[in-house]
């Protein structure tokens, strides 16, 4: 990956490395409908403004079915189960199972007509992370039952579906714009049912700042840094972050809760550095089939994923993520 796309990774690698610890504090305070309304609701007002302001929401609502399906994959559902999986599961374990993200990605893209090779390289850095992240897992008992185990599987299909979606059908829309009405919609899906769970008494300040968290920094700010991210290195490298993200959590458990840093645990941190390095490495494309025309006068925020899908097939282009 370029320079740029490095720091954007770095950056999301950490960024979607906390909303397990912030899901877990707001879960013992609010209903999951509360927390997920009140995530999307805090994400919406602050990018909202913003893409009215820019006018980038013309020509959006030819595109309202891959829009809605976006939503639906990568907010409405996934969010809620996680939320409601985190009831019975440990952070670690949730960010573990969604480790499983980037070779899910890999996968769909190739079923689909994806232009990007599985080649013995990358195929080597997807098996070392899933063998740190193996190694995490040995940390002992991380408790949950088999539904809550099936419902973050889930939520790690719907984040392989959403940046293909993303890549593939949402790729010359306004970054801005596309996150700020997914979030709205979300908004406006889960207000009957926050409605009727919301919490008789304030909740605690610990629970608040979660649910803050969740909305301005895990939200708002890391849509828009995943979609240039996708944009720079593809969907597939792009969600390599995934195999990172556990790793941050450990660190956050070490510095903020005072779990101890065992070798297995340094072991682990290599592994997956490693096989985010390995998977990340260029691989061979498909030859195409018939080449997208050019579309002239979008301007440069709108052509971004457009021009890098011309030059490097499923792994350039884009626009989405997520997590946690």
């Amino acid at each position: 990956m370029s320079r740029r796309g490095w720091v954007l990774f770095s950056l999301m690698s950490v960024i979607w490395g906390i909303p397990y610890l912030f899901i877990k504090v707001a879960d013992g305070g609010v209903s999951v409908p509360v927390l997920v309304f009140a995530r999307v609701t805090i994400a919406a007002a602050l990018l909202l403004p913003l893409a009215l302001r820019r006018r980038e929401f013309g020509g959006l609502w030819r595109h309202w079915r891959w829009l809605l399906a976006f939503a639906l994959v990568e907010m409405i559902l996934p969010w809620a189960l996680l939320a409601n999986a985190e009831r019975q599961l440990t952070t670690s374990m949730s960010g573990l199972l969604i480790a499983s993200v980037p070779i899910l990605t890999v996968v769909l893209a190739r079923l689909t007509g994806g232009a990007e090779r599985l080649t013995a390289v990358r195929w080597a850095g997807l098996v070392t992370g899933l063998a740190g992240v193996a190694v995490l897992a040995d940390r002992g008992a991380l408790g949950g039952d088999a539904w809550s185990v099936a419902q973050v599987m889930l939520v790690a299909l719907g984040y392989a579906t959403g940046p293909i979606i993303a890549n593939r059908k949402l790729a010359d829309l306004p970054v801005l714009a596309v996150n700020a009405f997914c979030l709205s919609f979300a908004a406006l899906v889960y207000v009957p049912a926050a409605a009727l769970t919301w919490p008789t008494a304030m909740p605690s300040a610990q629970v608040l700042a979660s649910l803050a968290g969740l909305g301005v920094i895990c939200t708002a700010l890391a849509f828009v840094l995943f979609f240039k991210l996708i944009a720079e290195a593809g969907p597939a490298r792009a969600l390599v972050i995934t195999y990172v993200n556990p790793a941050v959590a450990v660190a956050l458990g070490v510095a903020v809760l005072g779990e101890p840093l065992t070798p297995a645990i340094l072991v682990a941190f290599v592994l997956i550095l490693a096989g985010s390095v390995l998977a990340t490495r260029p691989g061979g494309r498909v030859p195409p089939k018939v080449a997208a025309p050019a579309r002239p006068g979008r301007g440069r925020a709108a052509t971004a994923g457009s021009a890098a899908a011309a030059g490097a097939g499923e792994n350039a282009p884009a626009g989405d993520a997520a997590r946690g």
